[in-house]
């Protein structure tokens, strides 16, 4: 298995998927873990890793602002972002090494932009897309705001959109988050490769455990990885559009928490606004789901499952987010959470929540019971495992 990060702590929704998937999987396959590290102090949680895997080997990664990614970019067809950052020639040679010395079924590299240091071999390689990159910055590259930088941003989401592409026809076989994301692929590889589906799942019996506190002040939640920038652009947008709505119209004594790791300074400054309040990385998360009434989630960009979503749901936590936030989701409109577009809408949504106590248990009900019986763990490792079998037979 090959990852762009050290699948613990358990920081990021791509940390959370690869070590519950290596839990689920160590009685099942001998696995081996290369993955890239940002500082050698990441090296102290290879024990706990250890417990599922055969091997670990790290390797550092440079920085993404370093002078030979950008001479790289400026100067070949690679981008800028991902594939720049994360190709390695030792990284290349050591599994070159790893592959002849060993017998192994399955090579699982997740996302694209690891494909580029797997040697040519025989072995099935399966890729699993968790979103699709190149349409993440193409949002980026719309919204930025200096002109003058544009073309260039254009010209990068343009070169990751045919490494993308290239990767998903190169790999064996493919993995996708939601149906959409499939269609595209399909598209990109003219129906070529075989796609499945295999969603994102949550750790059901973590969460059940929370035990939800009283709390007469209604407290609505964002919880975000802040390097992720789908995570910037909801958190800005929910703060700046969405909450003046609710807290200046409809419940004034209402407070925003945005919760999440590695605020930016961007992210800081939206404590300044009257009720919000931001806090970086907590202990254990289901702590702030136990203190919030409502989960409100303005995603705008990125596909895949979201984490915060399933968590939530898990948590027994009410949700209100947009479509792309259960994008890939088996949820139900106004069964499983409410969903709304605008900021006039996405306000009035968790308003009506807030306000109608039986409706958000209600939802909050249907919500834990759909995750414990479809995106539990154990349930989607089932699924990954099986196609594991069927590439390891070809």
């Amino acid at each position: 298995m090959l990852t762009p990060y050290l699948p613990y702590p358990l920081l990021s929704g791509g940390q959370i998927r690869t070590y519950n998937l290596l839990k689920h999987f160590k009685d099942k396959h001998e696995i081996t873990l290369f993955s890239f590290i940002r500082k050698d102090e990441e090296r102290q949680y290879l024990p706990e890793l250890e417990k599922f895997c055969r091997k670990v080997v790290v390797f550092k990664r440079r920085p993404a602002w370093s002078l030979s990614n950008i001479l790289l970019a400026g100067f070949s067809a690679f981008p800028f972002v991902m594939i720049s950052t994360y190709l390695s020639r030792s990284v290349r040679q050591a599994i070159h090494q790893e592959i002849s010395q060993d017998n192994y079924d399955v090579i699982h590299a997740e996302p694209f932009y690891m494909m580029p240091n797997i040697p040519r071999t025989t072995i099935p390689i399966l890729l699993v897309e968790q979103t699709i990159e190149y349409l993440v910055y193409q949002k980026y590259a719309d919204d930025f705001r200096f002109f003058p930088l544009k073309p260039l941003l254009y010209l990068d989401v343009l070169k990751l959109r045919l490494w993308e592409e290239y990767f998903w026809r190169r790999a064996t076989r493919l993995v996708a988050m939601s149906a959409e994301d499939r269609r595209l692929m399909l598209k990109a590889t003219r129906g070529l490769k075989k796609i499945d589906i295999v969603a994102n799942g949550v750790d059901a019996s973590y969460f059940n455990a929370v035990k939800h506190q009283v709390n007469g002040t209604p407290t609505i939640l964002f919880v975000g990885n802040f390097k992720w920038l789908p995570n910037k652009d909801a958190a800005t947008f929910l703060a700046r559009e969405v909450w003046p709505l609710i807290v200046n119209t409809q419940l004034p004594q209402a407070k925003l928490w945005i919760v999440g790791a590695n605020p930016t300074t961007e992210i800081k400054a939206l404590g300044k606004i009257p009720g919000v309040t931001v806090e970086g990385e907590i202990a254990d998360i289901r702590s702030a789901f136990a203190r919030a009434s409502v989960l409100l989630a303005p995603i705008r960009n990125g596909r895949g499952t979201k984490y915060k979503v399933l968590e939530a749901m898990a948590a027994s936590l009410p949700v209100v987010t947009t479509p792309l936030g259960i994008d890939g989701l088996a949820v139900k409109p106004n069964q499983h959470v409410l969903v709304a577009t605008t900021a006039k809408e996405l306000a009035g949504a968790t308003v009506n929540l807030l306000k109608n106590f039986k409706l958000g248990q209600q939802i909050s009900r249907a919500a834990k019971d759909l995750i414990t019986q479809k995106y539990n763990w154990s349930v989607i490792s089932q699924n990954l495992d099986r196609i594991y079998r069927e590439l390891g037979e070809q």
